[in-house]
Formats: structure tokens, sequence, C-alpha cells
């Protein structure tokens, strides 16, 4: 039998058949999918084959054959830092959930997500969500924010789940298509999803005022589907989004507006440091590159990412 992996929860798997029924599957020993060290074989969105078997009169599966990936997106797993988790596989899109406060979204972290995205060729659209709550100086840094990106090629979208605001808009961009919500902790994602999709009812919690992040109430990623056609995936909120391992040398091709230039630099192997007539920096130094996305490949390429892996997604 052949089925689509809808949740996760570590052993099993809820795996659903185009007949639309759902079974409860394991593994079958050990799975080594080549080329991917990861602390989960399989992912939300995966296509499996199981076999049924019956035990003590309960059936379940057994899964022997994954079907090969369109696209996966990945983090680096925290306790093993080799290691590397999947958090969904076969998107059409990502939404990339922002808050300016409560809790604060650094760029550094939407940077980080985007060139994963961009590394596994997943489309991601960046939605600045709560816009009902923010004061003029937020509204101008969430404008301001969406000015960078969208200069860049991203399309960003201002959100409120509360006043309805633009949720229509998100709504259509998901029709007969898999999305995953993504973001930190206490960013909207599971209110936006129950908006978008009332009869789902997934859990949602306050913002803890005490460390202004929100507490987790996804533990694992889970797909769902929608009566409008489509399917969303709704995820772990995230804290840190380590980078998983990349040559130096082509992190500058997942920053488009990087990619874009380096042909003018001076040395075809420039990495955008201290080389003479490097056409990046002059874009920097001329504001035609954001500052804050040039920090944010530094960072990448000298591997500063100790601090952005204090995460609660792998101790749940």
């Amino acid at each position: 039998m052949t089925g689509l992996v809808y949740k996760s929860t570590g052993s099993w798997y809820t795996v659903k058949t185009q007949l639309g029924e759902t079974y409860q599957c394991r593994i079958k020993g050990k799975f080594r999918i080549k080329g991917i060290k990861s602390t989960n074989p399989i992912a939300v969105g995966d296509v499996v084959d199981f076999e049924l078997e019956k035990t003590n009169d309960v059936e379940s599966g057994i899964i022997y054959n994954i079907h090969e990936r369109k696209n996966y997106i990945v983090r680096k797993s925290v306790n093993l830092s080799k290691q590397t988790h999947i958090i969904a596989a076969n998107l059409d899109q990502v939404f990339l959930m922002i808050t300016i406060n409560n809790p604060p979204t650094l760029t550094s972290f939407i940077d980080r997500f985007l060139v994963t995205a961009e590394a596994y060729s997943i489309k991601t659209i960046l939605i600045f969500n709560k816009l009902d709550a923010y004061d003029e100086e937020a509204l101008l840094e969430a404008k301001y924010l969406a000015h960078i990106y969208r200069k860049i090629g991203y399309e960003c979208i201002g959100v409120s789940a509360k006043t309805g605001k633009n949720v229509d808009k998100v709504k259509a961009m998901m029709k007969d298509k898999v999305s995953m919500f993504s973001g930190h902790s206490g960013v909207g994602k599971s209110t936006l999803v129950n908006t978008i999709q009332p009869n789902l009812n997934l859990k949602t919690k306050e913002i803890s005022t005490l460390h202004m992040q929100g507490q987790h109430t996804t533990t694992f990623a889970e797909m769902f589907d929608t009566d409008f056609g489509g399917k969303i995936i709704d995820t772990p909120g995230i804290k840190g989004f380590g980078v998983v391992d990349m040559d130096k040398e082509e992190v500058g091709d997942y920053f488009p507006e990087i990619f874009a230039l380096k042909q003018d630099c001076k040395f075809n192997n420039c990495l955008h440091l201290q080389e003479p007539k490097c056409a990046v920096k002059k874009a920097v130094e001329a504001d035609e590159i954001a500052y804050s996305r040039y920090r944010s490949y530094l960072q990448i390429i000298e591997g500063e990412d100790e601090n952005y892996r204090t995460d609660n997604w792998d101790k749940e």
C-alpha cells in the first residue's frame, strides 16, 4: 500500500492512503537515506510504501520504502551538530511568519531560514503577522523589513488573524498546494491556521510575558487537509535555525542579491570579505544590499551559529 505521512511522533507515523484510510505505521529495520544524516528518516509529507500486519488483533503498518522527494527542508539538530532534522518533505511553499515584537523575529533568523529554503528550492513567502497589535514604530519596522525582502524578490504579506486582514489572500495562495507554516513560538501560526481552516481547532497558547516567547503548543509537525483544496503543515515553533553544513563558496549563491552580483567581482572565487574590487561589498556600502543581509551572510560563512542552536524543539 502507498500513502502520505501526515504525522510523525518519533517512532510512529500516521499514514493516509489515496482512499482516505489512515494507518499507524512503524519503520522496518533501519532506514538510511543516501546522503542525509538525519535524526528522522521519514518526515511529514513523505510518500511511503507499507504493508499491514496484525498483532493481538491490532492492525498496523510497516513502512519499507520512501518515494523520492521533490524537496525537503532541514535544520541542524541541536544535540548532534552533524545531524540534521528534516522538518517536512514535498512542499510547494513555506509561509515564514514574522512578528516585530511579542516575540521579536530577528533578521538573522529570517535569513538563515531563507538560505536553507533556497538551498532546497522551496518557495518562501514572508508573512508579517499581528499587524493589529503594532504601534507606529513597530509598523514602520515591519514596512522597512518588507521593503528589504521585496527588493530581493520575496513576496511579503501583512496579516492579522484577529481582524482578518489578508487572510483570504493567504488562503487563495494555498489552494491545491502543500503549504508549511513556520516561525518562532508565539508568532501566531496556529491562530492563523485556525482562521484559515476553523474546524482544525489547533491549540494556541498565550505569549509568556516574562520572556516574550511563545509557549510551545505543537510538538511535532503535522499535516492537515483543507476543505478548499490543499494541505497545511503546522510545525513546532523554532527558536534557532542552524544552517546545515554548506561550503563557504556556495553560501552566497543562496542570497539572491549576492548571487546576482557575483560575476562582477574581480575574483571569481570572491567570498566578499576582504577581497579587492568586490561588487558585493560595494553594493552594501551603497545601500543596494541591506547591511542586515550582509551581516547574516558573514555569520553563516564564519560559522557563528552556536547561539542560534539553543532550541526547545529537540528537548520536547
